[in-house]
């Protein structure tokens, strides 16, 4: 091959480095996309999918969570319960075992006789102490075996406690009607004082002596005492012989004055004790 040739062959082979060159550099500064940026329209759909499962709340944790709250719910309502249970048991002076008084301060006003007939069925029947106070009676005389006639046992005592429940309901029926008639005041009343022996006194006082219609005005406890001579004398029905209505009345007169006395001491100081204990105040 002659040079001339040769030279001409070099041309186009340096001519067809310098295109291939110039081609390649302008392939790298085409702008290239970022990868994600184009995506198939199907994962786009997918991604979402996941997505909004991803948001959506787990069955499972949402029983969990909501069986946590109602038990945490129910915990306190048992708490709360109990507390208030605990504080109601605490505050046994407020009717249940003392019945029916006027509190410290309370204003006295004269009674109807639809009050007259309630104040006498919680103080007969409805109040739980009443029948816890028989049943005490009757354990004493129990004790004493007497009457002999009704022996020991169950027996025996459940004829004693049955007289002593009748006698006592006879009893604070004929008070009731006296007090009614007389227009007394059948409730005991805290004092208005604060020191120890004036309530004592207080206490004492107020077994013998009570208010008239005015509540103002005191007045022999004509009708309690009335109450518990009848009370005795009715007794004698269904006690065994010997028997004496005028000594039965005459010794439930006295039981009335120490009983009564002791029973009005207790529901003076009945709300500093329960205090003590951890019970609220009373609410007038």
């Amino acid at each position: 091959m002659k040079w001339g040739e040769r030279g001409g062959l070099w041309r186009f082979l340096l001519l067809c480095i310098c295109m291939g060159t110039a081609a390649g550099g302008a392939r790298a500064q085409e702008p290239t996309p970022p990868s994600g940026s184009q995506q198939d329209p199907s994962q786009k759909d997918s991604d979402h999918k996941d997505e909004k499962k991803d948001d959506s709340p787990n069955p499972a944790q949402a029983a969990a969570e909501k069986t946590k709250d109602v038990t945490v719910q129910a915990a306190e309502a048992t708490k709360n319960a109990g507390k208030a249970a605990l504080v109601k048991a605490r505050d046994w002076e407020n009717g249940w075992f003392t019945g029916d008084y006027l509190p410290k301060n309370r204003q006295r006003v004269a009674l109807t006789g639809k009050q007259r007939q309630e104040i006498y069925l919680q103080q007969t029947l409805t109040t739980p102490s009443a029948y816890v106070k028989r049943m005490f009676a009757a354990g004493i005389d129990q004790a004493r075996g007497a009457p002999r006639q009704w022996g020991g046992g169950w027996g025996g005592y459940g004829e004693r406690f049955a007289s002593r429940e009748g006698q006592f309901i006879s009893a604070n029926s004929v008070a009731a009607l006296a007090n009614s008639a007389l227009q007394y005041e059948p409730r005991y009343d805290q004092c208005n004082c604060s020191e120890f022996w004036p309530r004592t006194q207080h206490a004492i006082m107020r077994n013998f002596l009570t208010y008239n219609r005015s509540e103002r005005e005191l007045r022999p406890q004509w009708g309690l005492y009335a109450g518990a001579f009848g009370g005795g004398l009715i007794s004698t029905a269904w006690k065994p012989h010997p028997r004496n209505a005028f000594a039965e009345g005459s010794r439930a007169m006295a039981g009335q004055a120490a009983y009564g006395a002791l029973l009005n001491f207790f529901i003076e100081f009945a709300g500093d004790i329960n205090r003590k204990l951890g019970a609220r105040k009373r609410r007038d």
